[in-house]
């Protein structure tokens, strides 16, 4: 096997690993994003939830102020 053929053979052996690298990140960065975006949802209907409850109490004490 002459030098340019090993030459050859490594350039192929590390664009490889390069692009398995690139594709590794690439599926971590999307899962990253999945994870985001749910944890966001989450803290959304966290707060909407929140709000209805407090603007429920508020209902409340005005009605029993009223009826008083």
């Amino acid at each position: 096997m002459g030098m340019k053929d090993q030459f050859n053979e490594k350039s192929e052996e590390l664009r490889n690993r390069a692009q398995d690298a690139m594709s590794g990140s690439k599926d971590e960065t999307q899962e990253r994003g999945s994870q985001d975006r749910e944890q966001a949802s989450e803290r959304s209907n966290d707060l909407r939830d929140e709000t209805e409850r407090t603007t429920q109490e508020q209902q409340d004490r005005f009605n029993q102020d009223y009826e008083s």
